[in-house]
């Protein structure tokens, strides 16, 4: 789901043949006692950088403005009309996590790279019969056109209805945004109700069953959405094909398409009855690692991956993306998952303010652009949930009070 500069595989040679160059050097000159460093711990660089002692959001918030900045001036994140492109593994969770940060930490205006980020969806968005998709069909290969574009809707309107989610007031270039999305949505066939999704055979965000993610925040961008949104009478047959889609798909999808569901049942309680919530707690639970995390290969289907190395070690991507679809379903704050979940990136944030992910398509260097993307979804998304746990009153309301109160899902 990365709708934006195909972050796992850039198709900027030069990059990816000086990486290639280091790579060869560094093994060339340490020897085998370098790469088992650097294979070591899940992929995840072992170098001096130590774990905090307790988690610091100034820190998080530090490296994900960093982060955000490197990617806008990145050269193969430049494009058309002066705008950048979107990422899954960095500018998404950069764009869900900030505001939530800056409400804990008490910062009165959005960071440089907030501003610069919002400034290239609202060009994208108001131009958007000008700006040329991510990815042609010409260099990229058939129907990528289509798919990039689709991916690129869907989660430009995700990003805006949670910046005005955040303001509460829905702005003119956000409804815009949620037209293009709903203007690509499927209408038939066995995917009706979804959209055609950026598929390069990349674990997380871009493989076939990336699709079905998207679909499942942008239902939640919906209800999140305000000024009553998801109650216009306009848009109620695309949110019944939306849930439609979301409930038919559930029982083939991987179990990390199926965590983005149970964070979506909290705004659509309706996605998962009471049976598939119970069993679906009961695979997370006995997916947990011992030392109280969980990996991303656990979680994703293997078949999309370009390489077979088992990624066993808990990673904070995967604990996070737990974390955040246990508490916003509205699970006990005692549930014993939750608790270890959280306690795990508590104590798993390292000095620079990250949290550490690796690849499930190659083995990358952990210091270099590419090699971060992964921590920066895991430092985005980790963010989010230890500061949703910590605050009662950003925590979603569970299914059970939304239908205790009269909550009816619009």
């Amino acid at each position: 789901m990365v709708g934006g500069c195909r972050g796992e595989e850039q198709g900027n040679i030069d990059v990816k043949v000086r990486i290639k160059a280091l790579l060869l050097l560094a093994v060339g000159v340490a020897g085998i006692g370098l790469w088992r460093a650097w294979r070591g711990g899940n992929g995840i660089h072992a170098s001096s950088v130590s774990h905090l002692p307790s988690w610091s959001a100034v820190r998080a918030a530090s490296y994900l403005d960093q982060r955000e900045v490197s990617w806008q001036h990145w050269p193969p994140a430049q494009q058309d009309h002066g705008t950048i492109c979107i990422s899954c593994h960095t500018v998404v969770p950069y764009a869900l996590a900030r505001p939530v940060l800056r409400r804990g930490l008490g910062e009165t205006g959005m960071t440089a790279g907030e501003q610069t980020m919002l400034r290239s969806l609202d060009t994208r968005v108001t131009h958007w019969s000008e700006v040329s998709p991510f990815y042609s069909d010409a260099k990229a290969g058939p129907g990528k056109s289509a798919e990039s574009r689709a991916t690129e809707a869907v989660l430009n309107a995700v990003i805006l209805a949670s910046y005005d989610a955040d303001r509460g007031q829905l702005r003119s270039v956000t409804r815009t945004a949620f037209e293009e999305a709903w203007a690509l949505q499927l209408k038939s066939g066995e995917d009706a109700g979804g959209w055609q999704w950026q598929d390069f055979h990349l674990a997380p965000w871009e493989s076939a069953s990336s699709a079905y993610q998207g679909a499942a925040m942008l239902a939640i961008a919906v209800e999140e959405a305000p000024d009553h949104y998801a109650d216009e009478a306009q848009i109620a047959t695309n949110l019944e094909l939306l849930e439609a889609y979301l409930k038919r798909q559930y029982p083939s999808e991987p179990l990390i398409g199926q965590l983005y569901v149970l964070w979506a049942s909290a705004w659509m309680p309706r996605l998962l009855d009471a049976s598939q919530r119970a069993q679906l707690e009961g695979r997370i639970d006995a997916l947990g690692q011992a030392d109280g995390g969980w990996s991303l290969y656990s979680l994703d289907a293997k078949e999309s991956w370009n390489h077979l190395q088992e990624l066993s070690a808990s990673d904070g991507c995967a604990t996070a993306l737990v974390v955040l679809a246990l508490e916003q379903s509205g699970v006990s704050r005692q549930d014993a998952a939750l608790r270890r979940g959280v306690a795990w990136l508590q104590h798993h944030q390292y000095e620079d303010g990250s949290w550490r992910a690796a690849s499930l398509n190659k083995n990358r260097n952990p210091e270099t652009q590419v090699g971060r993307f992964m921590s920066d979804a895991a430092t985005g998304y980790a963010s989010l949930a230890l500061e949703m746990y910590q605050s009662t009153s950003a925590r979603r309301p569970a299914p059970a009070e939304k239908l205790q109160a009269g909550w009816t899902g619009k």
